[in-house]
């Protein structure tokens, strides 16, 4: 019979709902885009949230369903995010305006020192004081929440008539920032684990020196500089020589991503500040961006990649732990909006509002307003709560499908790996809605306050610059005419 022949298996009905949205995106970007000022990440989320398993039950990712799911765990969530971002910082590394770091680098090492140790110590001081665990577990959490996801970042802040409104530099200076600081997280994320494994403090401070700062982060670093620049030579001399074909640019860039992010894995070094130096290194010269720039590589990596990752995480939200149990006693519903409503307010905005000018870049107390609120928190917060989990469950970077079950009494190493995830995954969850919808708010804000005779004809329609933010005539990057362009 015809009902027979149809296969609705997860798998099958996954290729359905996925490619319908992509497709209904794509036919209304434009519209969505620069008319609602909406971006992927937050309309993927919820859709997630309503095909999965808590409303509609159409897509069931996780290990917990025990009919019609896929039997996914936490350690393909890990090595999902650990890609996604890693092509992502890569982009950015790319796309980033040529010689970039040695003209701004003054104003990324402020964002990624003093605002991201802020930062980290006011998040630790706010679990300390809600969840009441010790410090320890305190700074490893909120060290998943320093950095400034690139995922979200770049959907907000890149192709649409809002991010015309925004000056350059700002645009470019938080770009830098988010492409860098999922692996300057390391520094701190590790300084909480050491502290809660570690026998002795020597011990500690010895593992975090060596290993995290000089492998993880500065060899990480050099070395994947070191592979950008070689491929672009080869590059250049397979193009020179007509080796390559336009096609063959394209999916270059996105196999070089993907090598940087294999060989910083295998390495066991910082995978993202890999994938950023190799980026930054193979498009530092502004050669690759000129050839490839009509393409638009890094909006269809958004549209594909990133999209798809927002409705799985829609899709695998604990929502039960969210819920007060006997190892997470004070994670409860009120508690956890407290503690996301805390962390939009204070993680970075007083310390960007306090520290602008010295950030020179940031030219006035608008734009560090704005560039204090534009730190979304996404995907590389959930790869770094899973890594940390992984250590302080087996020791490994590996984690087990989904948290082990413990007896009482519980230890605070115990307690750690099973309230990191639910509050990483809560406060990605409410930085997706709030940094999603704030670009609405702020054009709606920017349309009411004009004089009704000076407002567009189209609802928060205007594409002049933000008020209170400096824009860049007449300062675009200089060219470096000794460039060799073969």
């Amino acid at each position: 019979m015809v009902w027979e022949q149809i296969e609705a298996t997860p798998p099958h009905l996954t290729y359905l709902l996925l490619s319908t949205f992509l497709i209904s995106y794509t036919l209304f970007a434009s519209f969505i885009r620069n008319r609602l000022h909406l971006s992927e990440p937050p309309i993927a989320l919820v859709l997630g949230i309503l095909i999965g398993p808590r409303v509609l039950g159409w897509l069931s990712p996780s290990v917990d369903v025990p009919d019609g799911g896929w039997g996914w765990g936490d350690d393909v969530i890990q090595e999902t995010t650990r890609v996604i971002v890693g092509i992502q910082v890569f982009a950015i590394g790319v796309e980033l305006p040529k010689f970039y770091a040695s003209r701004h680098w003054k104003s990324v090492a402020m964002l990624l020192g003093p605002v991201m140790a802020f930062g980290w110590l006011i998040c630790a001081a706010f679990i300390a004081l809600l969840f009441k665990v010790d410090f320890a577990t305190a700074l490893t959490v909120a060290a998943c929440l320093t950095p400034t996801d690139p995922v979200l970042a770049s959907s907000i802040l890149s192709n649409s008539q809002f991010s015309e409104r925004v000056p350059k530099r700002i645009k470019d200076m938080l770009s830098a920032e988010s492409g860098c600081n999922d692996g300057v997280s390391f520094p701190f994320l590790y300084a909480g684990v050491f502290a809660m494994i570690a026998t002795s403090a020597g011990d500690a401070f010895k593992d975090w020196f060596l290993v995290t700062i000089l492998w993880q982060c500065v060899f990480g670093t050099a070395i994947g500089f070191l592979i950008g620049t070689v491929f672009n030579r080869v590059l250049r001399y397979s193009d020179k020589n007509g080796y390559v074909d336009t096609s063959g640019f394209t999916v270059f860039y996105l196999l070089l991503a993907i090598l940087s992010v294999g060989i910083g894995s295998t390495l066991g070094s910082d995978d993202f500040l890999v994938a950023f130096g190799a980026g930054y290194g193979f498009a530092r010269d502004g050669w690759f961006s000129k050839k490839t720039h009509a393409a638009q590589l890094p909006n269809v990596i958004d549209l594909l990649l990133n999209s798809a990752m927002f409705v799985y995480l829609g899709a695998i939200m604990p929502w039960e732990a969210y819920q007060p149990h006997d190892i997470t006693p004070y994670v409860t519903p009120g508690r956890l909006v407290a503690f996301l409503a805390l962390v939009l307010a204070f993680r970075r905005i007083p310390i960007v509002l306090l520290l602008y000018r010295w950030i020179p870049d940031i030219k006035t107390y608008q734009e560090a307003l704005f560039c204090g609120h534009f730190g979304p928190m996404g995907l590389g917060g959930l790869f770094l709560a899973i890594e940390a989990r992984a250590l302080l469950e087996n020791g490994s970077t590996i984690p087990d499908p989904y948290p082990p079950v413990y007896g009482r009494p519980y230890t605070a190493r115990e307690k750690a790996v099973h309230i990191i995830f639910p509050l990483v995954s809560f406060i990605v969850f409410g930085s997706t809605i709030v940094h999603g919808f704030s670009v609405l708010v702020l054009s709606l804000w920017s349309h009411f306050r004009r004089p009704a005779k000076d407002r567009s004809s189209v609802l928060a329609g205007e594409d002049d610059p933000l008020t209170g933010m400096e824009h860049d005539s007449g300062t675009s990057e200089p060219e470096d005419e000794s460039e060799n362009e073969q």
